[in-house]
């Protein structure tokens, strides 16, 4: 370790872009309307604000006393303190503003000081001092600087400054305060939200410094996709229990946090606040319905994608662990327990080793094991044994991990489905070994693998984190900092979950049109389950009036391709009626993202040139979109422009965007696979009314079941349509196809309409399930979702996304709301149709209808109530005549050796008019198809969705 390292850092922590004049700034003391009210604030009791003395050193912000003189006047005043904060779409906008009076006879320093979420974006800062205003613009950082040393201001002090709380950093200003003077001060920024282990936490810091008379605190939520939950922890040990109101709707929800000055005391008698802490807001969104949402507006769009109901792909993970000598005592302590608990975690599937590392590197096992309960045990032992002692080499410790993945994957032990992770975990920076950190990355990136994600954890402020950074970046991973003053633990573990869920892998999204440009990141290694990827752009309404996306990706089991068509009036009309919702959030999530994601670009530079290309766009663009990076400053000045303060920002401490889970990369619009057909994007918004169409054109002679069921078989050489009704008992299963020696089954549960019709109880199929013995394939289709197993891994998709799925010869295709097709090698189709109903409906239930084109594929042994008519058996109908009613004519059918009246009737066809339906002209075989169908219909019930018919 360095120990240069920690000097270095404090230096620069104390930074504080400003230079202090000798002579206060004398601040006149005109009245404001405003501020009309401050003359009330003596009643408040008694107390001090923060402030500094015109005669003695800056300080931190804490209460504290100016001497004995002053013991019993109240010098500094908190009139009020207000927090309004909104997400709109998981971008969110904060205000925090304070007003304070000085009602101390001599002047006094009063000090401003908020800790703001790391990476957030200051976008706007200003400060009225008894009529001056001071306003807030951004400039080049060089130019700020210029323009800050030729009017600097007098007695006021402004800079952004790390923190090395967790999370956090500080803003901190400064105005020497003559007797009576009222300042306001007002600070806006802006942050993303991610999602982490399932949902989202918007963290507030509140530190008023003392009572006020007025403290108010609104939060807003908006999400146009519902709200899941929504709740406030308690972060104050109950303090405040009850102070926190929250309204929750649907899409909407308000937190209110307004103490009155008796509940912000920290005792019944005390003078002190007990508003010091952070107010959090947990929440997560509705996406049960589909797997990803996109939002357009304003000329921007939105694409926030988190699958869920998936089964986790294996992974093979090597963990990499720093036991130098630095890491003696607590370090090494809680990150033995982390792991511990980390090991017990690991699913069966799953397989790791360990790799330890001071001077020299050891390994646990020298090749990947599976995570049984003995392994894992053994392992344990291990890492409890461990003393650490000694240097640190980096660089030889992951060129062992690389090695022992690549030679697995080479030997071909690893699943191909499976996900390969590194783990890195150390606090300080190389001693032993290679010492030349880019050679370390060099050396990183030639030997590793393209399937392979490095992830590094940096404990403490020793180690070089913008190299763990760079690290991780350039090998399909990020880098977290491990704080030294937070449990290690607790860190390391909650880091852990965040990657232990792998659900997708190789995820791109494409926007197939020339409306879009200017797309964030739209390439990513893995998705883990609870995160969230979001990718932008810009979106022009004049080229196309509807946007769609192509998601393609691969989970534990299949190839998937997901289609997401935007929902672009209804964002505009929700969005139009709530005053608080921000209509410029996708343009600003856009500008969030693509900056944060250039700065990372930045760090990688292979050259100078392309660096100072990187460098420009995010100058253009911080400029343009009026936020402090770190390549910006925020130009504080009065109206005359001849007094300035300056607040400028420390290089970034994040990856990429801070709290993302993702460092993606640019791929443009790629061809997709040969066995993807998406559907054409309307050039015309779609009606809003008449029958939406399925399929334009239906092969024309198929097997079908609609309806309560009615069964309608196509014979070919006949070229006739006939048809029958079961009529059964909600809960019983069909046989529909049974063809073991194909290895095909089709069956269909029955469901139950609400309450009889007639006295007779309607039944439809509410279930359909397919069985691909061959493929180990089986597919649920219900009304609700359509769920895939193989392998024992599920994929479980919605009727509200468009997807298709392949999965070694079944490909899965799902049309939003309407049908899903099943397709075994191409040469074999079944579809089923979505028919939905009034939920409110006294009798109507929704139910599915099945569509089987006739196909000399199936074997010559098929069964079941369609599966016996693949194989079309002779029909003769003769002596047709007048029935008994004049529009139904009746007819003669010989067929499998029997003579059977039918009747000429008409039946429904859903595939073109989902409403109304085309008729479809049919011989009728009354009494449940007795005679046309072989045996009973009742022959035909199986006890399990998956259950082959056994033919008495």
């Amino acid at each position: 370790m360095r120990p240069s390292k920690m000097k270095r850092l404090t230096c620069f922590l104390l930074l504080w872009f400003f230079l202090s004049e000798a002579q206060g700034f004398e601040i006149p003391t005109n009245a404001l309307s405003e501020f009309a009210e401050y003359g009330d604030l003596v009643e408040l009791a008694p107390g001090r604000f923060q402030f500094v003395p015109e005669n003695q050193r800056h300080q931190r912000s804490v209460s504290g006393e100016s001497g004995e003189a002053m013991e019993d006047v109240d010098q500094v005043t908190l009139y009020s303190y207000k927090v309004q904060s909104t997400v709109t779409s998981r971008m969110a906008t904060t205000m925090i503003q304070s007003k304070v009076v000085n009602n101390s006879p001599q002047p006094q320093n009063v000090v401003f000081d908020v800790q703001i979420p790391k990476g957030a974006f200051i976008s706007n800062f200003s400060m009225t001092v008894d009529g001056t205003t001071f306003t807030g613009s951004i400039k080049e950082k060089t130019f700020g600087r210029a323009l800050y040393s030729q009017a600097k201001a007098k007695g006021k002090t402004a800079g952004l400054v790390r923190s090395r709380a967790l999370d956090m950093e500080n803003f901190k200003t400064e105005v020497n305060a003559l007797p009576g003077a009222k300042v306001q001060f007002e600070l806006h920024y802006q942050e993303a939200k991610w999602r982490k282990l399932g949902s989202y936490e918007h963290r507030l810091h509140l530190q008023p410094g003392r009572l006020a008379r007025h403290l108010e605190v609104d939060v807003w939520i908006i999400e146009p996709q519902g709200l899941k939950f929504l709740h406030v922890p308690d972060t104050s040990d109950g303090h405040f229990d009850g102070v926190p109101v929250i309204s929750k709707g649907h899409q909407k929800a308000h937190v209110s946090f307004k103490p009155t000055v008796a509940q912000q005391r920290k005792c019944s008698n005390c003078s002190e606040t007990a508003v010091d802490g952070e107010l959090v807001v947990v929440y997560d969104v509705h996406r049960e319905e589909k797997a990803g949402e996109l939002e357009v507006f304003n000329g921007y769009f939105v694409h926030f994608f988190a699958p869920e109901n998936m089964d986790p792909i294996p992974k093979n993970i090597l963990f990499v662990i720093d036991v130098s000598g630095s890491m003696w005592g607590v370090k090494m302590k809680q990150t033995v327990e982390a792991m511990k608990t980390i090991l017990d975690d690991l699913r069966t599937d799953d397989q790791f080793s360990v790799v330890d590392f001071n001077h020299n590197v050891r390994t646990w096992r020298n090749d990947l094991v599976s995570a049984t309960k003995t392994q894992i045990t053994d392992a344990k032992e291990y890492i409890e044994k461990i003393q650490p002692s000694g240097g640190t080499n980096i660089n030889e410790a992951l060129l062992r991990a690389i090695f022992i993945l690549n030679e697995a994957n080479n030997l071909g032990l690893l699943d191909p489905n499976s996900v390969s992770l590194i783990i890195l975990v150390s606090d300080g920076d190389p001693t032993v070994g290679e010492l030349k950190l880019s050679k370390i990355q060099k050396n990183v990136k030639q030997n590793i693998q393209d399937n392979i994600s490095l992830f590094s954890l940096g404990i403490g402020f020793d180690v070089d984190y913008d190299f763990l950074k760079r690290l991780s970046n350039d090998n399909r991973g990020i880098a977290q900092r491990i704080y030294g003053n937070q449990d290690t633990s607790t860190q390391l573990k909650k880091f852990y979950n965040q990657v232990s869920t792998p659900l997708l892998q190789d995820v791109q999204f494409n926007y197939p049109h020339t409306s879009v440009t200017d797309v964030t990141q739209n390439s990513f290694h893995n998705y883990f389950g609870g995160s969230e990827i979001v990718v932008a752009g810009k979106f022009d309404p004049k080229k196309s009036e509807q946007l769609k996306s192509i998601i393609t990706a691969t989970s534990a089991n299949t190839e998937l391709v997901l289609e997401t068509l935007a929902q672009m009036d209804d964002l505009e009309d929700f969005l139009s009626k709530d005053k608080h919702a921000d209509p410029d959030f996708t343009r600003k999530l856009w500008a969030y993202l693509t900056i944060n994601q250039l700065l990372a670009e930045r760090s990688l530079a292979p050259t100078a040139a392309a660096k100072r290309k990187i460098t420009k766009t995010i100058l253009q663009m911080s400029l343009e979109h009026h936020v402090v990076t770190p390549l910006t400053a925020m130009v504080i000045e009065n109206e005359a422009g001849d007094e300035r303060m300056l607040a400028d920002a420390p290089p970034q401490d994040h990856s990429c965007c801070s709290g993302a889970l993702y460092y993606g990369s640019k791929i443009a619009p790629s061809s997709l696979p040969s066995w993807v057909s998406p559907s054409p994007t309307p050039k015309t918004p779609m009606p809003a009314i008449g029958a939406p169409v399925i399929e334009t054109t239906p092969p024309p002679h198929v097997m079908r079941v609609e309806n309560d069921p009615h069964f309608i078989i196509y014979l070919p050489k006949s070229q006739e349509n006939i048809c029958f009704n079961i009529d059964s008992e909600p809960g019983k299963i069909l046989n529909l196809v049974s063809d073991p020696e194909s290895g095909i089954l089709v069956n269909g549960q029955l469901v139950g309409a609400k309450k009889p019709k007639n006295e007779k109880l309607s039944t439809y199929f509410g279930k359909l399930g397919f069985y691909f013995q061959h493929e180990d394939m089986k597919i649920e289709i219900s009304t609700e979702t359509i769920t895939m197993s193989r392998d024992s891994r599920t994929s479980i998709l919605s009727w509200s996304d468009t997807a298709q799925v392949l999965s070694q010869r079944v490909l899965v295709s799902v049309k939003r709301e309407k049908t899903v097709t099943i397709t075994l090698d191409k040469e074999m189709s079944f579809s089923v149709l979505l028919h939905r109903v009034w939920k409110k409906h006294p009798t109507n239930v929704d139910f599915l209808g099945i569509y089987i084109p006739p196909t000399n594929k199936f074997s010559t042994n098929a069964h079941g109530l369609i599966g016996q008519f693949m194989h079309e058996p002779k029909i003769r109908i003769f002596n047709e005549r007048p029935g008994k009613d004049p529009e139904k004519p009746e007819a003669s059918m010989e067929v499998k050796g029997q003579n059977l009246v039918v009747t000429r009737g008409l039946q429904k066809d859903y595939r073109t008019d989902t409403v109304l339906g085309t008729d479809v002209p049919c011989w009728f075989v009354h009494n449940s198809g007795k005679g046309f169908i072989d045996g009973h219909y009742k022959n035909y019930f199986v006890p399990q969705l998956y259950s082959f018919l056994k033919w008495p």
